[in-house]
């Protein structure tokens, strides 16, 4: 019988064989049971135990309901919900790190799957190297109890070294460059700071698979719990909604047992660098533009930026312009038709995705979304002004007021630094901005200093619309 038998108005398990646990989720969010969730799903036989870093809101909300919830798919077309049950357990790591480590170590874990944001690996954006003044990672060198990720997959691969137990496969699937190639250099230099030998184990047996993922999903609000309740008659207290649209790309490189992932649309490859870069810069890369931008302009959703015919056009120039001649399309990709599909993917009326929540954490997303890209137009001698614009925008949405003065709250781990690099001159702003050596690398700034001053002097003395309709190839 399951958990929430009792509770016939909450969501409860079908009364199936529910699948054993085989997967350890890192960060399990909105996102994953929205994407992953759903995928190992159709699957079969894969079950999950999600682990939080941070709140046991998540945990608290489904616990009742045997980690049973709704997903629900909202498109031009309408609405199709379908109940997930792939999840098995949540863990709350700072409420029980022995019982986070004892599922990385059970012999029945194959995978360990990472959706951490990309502050959660604890590196410097700029090098992507491990930042080991991190004051979490100085933790897990202290201590064997870890607080961070990259400390848990350490003192977890640790554990199954010691129990004569292979290592899981390591499948990061955050929006960062190369993702696989990060996570393993990230565990291989945090596991050497602790034991050489166990590095060195970790190298010789490990896999660290790149990924990429594709699908939006809006943070669930009140209002969504309560439509899920109107229109099933069943009180679900953390569903997920999503966009019809999903993309999955893994190399093929895994240590032993994995999911079907090709028997549900999931893309195999031998380098998924060319669907990485596509989707980082293109997707976004424009996310990001938009939300600051769209912040400033007054937009609180994507869809409500894209209806502004003056973004549009920037979204369009941006693109055809400035990203796309970067771009090594994948097999069988037009870049164009890319375009056009996320456009129409970021007007659906199904889904209110705010700018508040895309802009969160801009100093760890502005390097790999956008200054990769300024990096390569450079390389070429070609322009670089939509993409400075974005820039700007970043620097001007985290002084905290949009141009009508509207004040708006800045989540951001660098936000104490960020607040005081603001000055009453524009010029200094950007200098001072352009100094913060976690997002900007010194080479670049020199590059774009004097183009970004005069942009950013422009957005704060004419405001984003102004500037959008005076921005040119």
């Amino acid at each position: 019988m399951s958990m929430a038998a009792g509770l016939p108005a909450r969501l409860a398990a079908s009364g199936d064989p529910r699948p054993a646990a085989r997967i350890v989720h890192l960060g399990l969010g909105a996102f994953f049971r929205a994407f992953g969730c759903t995928y190992l799903s159709e699957i079969g036989g894969w079950g999950v135990t999600g682990v939080s870093f941070r709140s046991s809101k998540v945990r608290d909300a489904l616990a009742p309901q045997d980690f049973v919830y709704t997903a629900s798919e909202r498109g031009p077309a309408g609405i199709r919900t379908q109940a997930i049950e792939v999840v098995r357990d949540i863990l709350v790591a700072p409420e029980n790190p022995q019982a986070v480590l004892a599922a990385l170590c059970a012999p029945q874990t194959e995978i360990v799957t990472l959706t951490i944001t990309e502050k959660g690996y604890c590196h410097d954006p700029a090098t992507r190297q491990l930042n080991l003044s991190h004051p979490d990672i100085l933790h897990d060198l202290a201590h064997t109890e870890p607080r961070s990720a990259p400390g848990y997959l350490v003192r977890g691969l640790a554990q199954r070294r010691a129990a004569g137990l292979a290592p899981f496969t390591v499948l990061s699937c955050d929006n960062l460059p190369n993702n696989g190639e990060l996570v393993r250099r990230i565990i291989l230099d945090l596991a050497k700071q602790i034991d050489p030998e166990l590095s060195d184990w970790i190298d010789r047996h490990g896999a660290f698979p790149s990924s990429m993922v594709d699908r939006i999903v809006p943070a669930t609000t009140d209002a969504d719990i309560r439509f899920i309740e109107k229109t099933s008659g069943v009180h679900d207290a953390a569903p997920v909604h999503h966009e019809p649209f999903r993309q999955w790309v893994i190399e093929k490189h895994f240590l032993s047992d994995r999911p079907a992932f090709e028997d549900v649309g999931v893309q195999m490859v031998d380098d998924v660098r060319p669907f990485e870069d596509m989707k980082l810069r293109m997707l976004n890369g424009a996310h990001s533009a938009l939300s600051y931008l769209g912040i400033l302009a007054g937009h609180n959703t994507v869809s409500a930026a894209v209806a502004d015919p003056l973004m549009e056009r920037y979204l369009r120039g941006l693109w055809t312009y400035e990203i796309m001649p970067t771009l090594q399309a994948p097999a069988n990709t037009n870049l164009c038709d890319y375009a056009e599909q996320l456009l129409n993917r970021f007007a659906n009326p199904g889904i209110e995705h705010r700018t508040d929540q895309i802009a969160i954490d801009g100093s760890q997303k502005i390097p790999q979304r956008l200054l990769d890209t300024i990096d390569d137009r450079l390389a070429m001698g070609r322009p670089v002004n939509r993409l400075l614009l974005a820039v700007a925008g970043w620097i001007r949405y985290t002084k905290g007021c949009n141009d009508a003065g509207d004040q708006h709250e800045v989540d951001d781990p660098l936000q104490d630094r960020l607040s005081r690099a603001h000055t009453k001159r524009p010029d200094q702003t950007v200098r001072n901005f352009l100094s913060i050596r976690e997002v900007f690398e010194p080479a670049i700034s020199r590059q774009i200093e004097a183009q970004l001053i005069e942009i950013y002097s422009g957005l704060c003395r004419k405001g984003a619309k102004k500037m959008l309709a005076q921005i040119e190839r």
